[in-house]
């Protein structure tokens, strides 16, 4: 087979078009990501997945953010709705071993819903922990506003998901809980000290540096690299990701398109591969900024190839849960919610 490139792709609509099918094949995106224009019953979503990985001719990883609250691309009546990490994480503030149960719970869950319809990767669990003021961006997303919460809830949370055959990308690393405007919108600057990073905002990602995945943030950390965002910073990538949390496993870049980057949509990727992130993901399938997106990104290759590889191959078989059970005890936590 002839090795992907460098990037994950969203598409236009509910079905791919003629085009959009032969763009892929030629292009071989190592992945694809769903939204909420990709959606509309259980049918056409395996329909839509399927076409996808008929397109590059290999099982590619589909992607998709399916955290609960907010961010559930898949809603009612096609699957349930679940509620958000900060009720999961008032849980655990309440009762510690019921708030981990929960979160294992909700992800083995989105686990049996995600797989029947041929999704395999789930970005989840958030691993940032907002301060106070900090953009709504994050906001209920977050199990906590302590490092500690976090970790506990977000490895509970990957453990689940990975419990019923799919892998996590962890988010929104190193940390986006310091962001005070959202970076969909604009470029958020953070401007404490490294020390402080070190003590609460880095640390859920060292915890869970064995994961497979994760996806950068686009702040600019001023300690680190005042003239560049996260995604696109050899200081922060190299420094902070690689050596300082130890993560070496296949990083993704945030959306390409949010307006917190500079540049062309083809600036955008070729600086987030010169930053040193392995992949480059656009989401919103526009046809024209594809374009620019391939014409600079490379092959998957080196390091970032190994990286990729390990995480093909880290998809295990799912457990012999009962879903009827799982979801009987997760609903009852949550009646009165």
């Amino acid at each position: 087979m002839t090795e992907s490139k460098a990037m994950i792709l969203g598409c236009s609509g509910l079905a791919l078009t003629s085009e959009e099918k032969a763009f892929y094949r030629g292009e071989r995106p190592w992945g694809f990501i769903l939204f909420g224009r990709n959606i509309s019953e259980a049918r056409q979503i395996t329909d839509l997945v399927a076409e996808l990985r008929d397109s590059v001719g290999w099982h590619a990883p589909v992607l998709i953010d399916q955290e609960g609250g907010r961010v559930q691309r898949i809603r009612p009546p096609v699957l349930a709705r679940y509620p958000s990490g900060q009720v999961l994480g008032d849980l655990y503030r309440r009762d510690r071993a019921l708030g981990l149960r929960a979160a294992w719970l909700m992800s083995r869950l989105h686990a049996f819903d995600l797989s029947s319809l041929g999704i395999d990767v789930d970005c989840l669990p958030v691993l940032d922990v907002p301060v106070e003021g900090s953009s709504n961006v994050i906001g209920d997303r977050a199990y906590g506003a302590d490092p500690e919460t976090v970790i506990a809830m977000g490895r509970a949370a990957a453990e689940g998901l990975k419990a019923g055959g799919l892998l996590p990308v962890m988010k929104h690393m190193p940390g986006h809980g310091r962001g005070f405007a959202d970076s969909h919108l604009e470029l958020p600057v953070v401007t404490v000290s490294r020390d402080e990073l070190e003590l609460h905002d880095f640390p859920p990602f060292v915890a869970m540096k064995d994961e497979l995945m994760a996806m950068t943030c686009h702040l600019v950390f001023t300690a680190i690299d005042p003239d560049n965002p996260a995604t696109c910073s050899r200081k922060v990538i190299d420094g902070i990701i690689r050596k300082h949390i130890g993560f070496n496993g296949l990083l993704l870049s945030d959306d390409s398109s949010m307006n917190a980057l500079s540049g062309t949509i083809g600036e955008r990727a070729a600086n987030i591969i010169a930053g040193g992130c392995d992949i480059v993901l656009h989401c919103n399938g526009n046809m024209d900024e594809m374009l620019d997106v391939v014409a600079n990104v490379p092959p998957l290759a080196g390091v970032s190839l190994a990286r990729a590889k390990a995480a093909e191959a880290g998809f295990a078989a799912p457990d012999t849960a009962d879903e009827a059970e799982l979801r009987a005890e997760f609903e009852a936590m949550f009646a009165t919610v």
